[in-house]
């Protein structure tokens, strides 16, 4: 089979990654570390009780400026955009005209302008999107000169109020500027692990010597992908094109928690958004499946991809993220299950190479979150 091999992206960190021993994997077009030298399940613990240091520059950041900013990037999402306070960061979601979810993503208000953090996976596409439909009202401008890095765990607040004393201040989803290795740094103070923390923005040309000035203080230890995926599974949280994509909905991922009031039927600017009567709709009538946690009732692993099957034996949903849950203690998974069996307690199968596994509709996240909140 004839492949054309796309040479790899690297993020301003790799000879960093390297000279730490990570074990690089291909991933959404970069060299990325999956691991470290002291491995997943270490690295995962350390998160939780420590300070974990994540690069996530493949991430897209997006700046959206002119007037009109927040209300174009509003008819693009059932989220509030207009109302957005100063200094506030916001999950949201682009929809198509089915309603399915074309991305998940951050926006904040920095005052004269929004700021986009969009997956790796979809950068492209989002900053094309964005262009296309709303280029002709905002300045859509990718930043292609900046690193982002997370610091995540409960010593983050600790560690940052340390080297920029006026982050003690910041709770969950507050962001701002900041200096650090003397320059003005973008920060926000949320994550992707449960756990409290920060997303930095620091230019590339200075990314490496604000990671080093990080891995010197005491409490953090750089973590990779494998423990990225195991602490937001625990936590909860979505995997773009695995627990919701183009054919799924907001409101069959759950995440209905998202879908702002103001934007509601019954809300200050209802609908005006791709898909938006679908999605109306199924917060009025409710959806025929849905997104579960599913907690496995046996030491096999059920991975994606895994058919559920009720007791009669008859599919009735798919497995999209699952694996080993270090602070569970157990495997764990998330997936989608018609609405008839996605209470929690209800008992199911996942076929894993054949075999029926025992798993049980759980409540998410499956660790307590511990967002800082003041």
């Amino acid at each position: 089979m004839m492949e054309t091999t796309q040479a790899l992206a690297r993020t301003p960190l790799y000879n960093l990654h390297v000279e730490l021993g990570a074990r690089m994997v291909p991933f959404a077009g970069y060299e990325m570390p999956v691991q470290y030298p002291t491995g997943v399940l270490k690295e995962h613990a350390h998160t939780r009780t420590q300070a974990g240091l994540f690069d996530v520059s493949h991430m897209g950041q997006v700046r959206l400026s002119g007037p009109e900013a927040a209300a174009a990037l509003e008819s693009l999402m059932p989220v509030d955009i207009v109302d957005l306070p100063v200094g506030m960061q916001r999950y949201a979601l682009f929809t198509n005209e089915q309603g399915g979810v074309l991305d998940d993503l951050m926006v904040s208000n920095g005052g004269d302008h929004l700021f986009v953090v969009v997956n790796a996976a979809c950068k492209q596409q989002d900053v094309e999107h964005l262009k296309k439909h709303i280029g002709s009202r905002c300045k859509v401008e990718e930043l292609s000169d900046r690193a982002l890095l997370a610091l995540q765990g409960p010593a983050a607040g600790t560690v940052m109020a340390r080297l920029a004393p006026e982050t003690a201040k910041m709770v969950f989803m507050n962001t701002g500027k900041v200096t650090l290795v003397g320059v003005e740094c973008f920060i926000s103070r949320s994550g992707y692990t449960g756990e409290d923390g920060f997303e930095i923005s620091v230019p590339n040309d200075k990314a490496e010597e604000l990671a080093r000035l990080l891995l010197a203080q005491p409490e953090v230890a750089p973590i990779g992908l494998g423990a990225r995926d195991s602490l937001r599974l625990e936590a909860g949280l979505c995997l773009y094109g695995h627990d919701m994509d183009t054919a799924t909905t907001p409101v069959e991922a759950s995440l209905g928690w998202a879908l702002s009031k103001a934007r509601r039927a019954d809300g200050t600017r209802p609908g005006g958004y791709p898909g938006a009567d679908i999605v109306m709709r199924q917060l009025a009538d409710g959806v025929a499946r849905k997104r579960v946690g599913l907690l496995v009732k046996d030491r096999m692993p059920v991975r994606e991809g895994a058919d559920l099957v009720d007791s009669e034996g008859r599919t009735i949903g798919k497995v999209t993220s699952g694996g080993f849950g270090p602070t569970v203690g157990g495997p764990i998974a998330m997936g989608y299950v018609e609405t008839a069996h996605a209470k929690i307690g209800t008992a199911l199968q996942a076929i894993v190479r054949g075999k029926p596994v025992p798993v049980e509709v759980a409540k998410t996240p499956f660790t307590p979150q511990r967002y800082y909140r003041g």
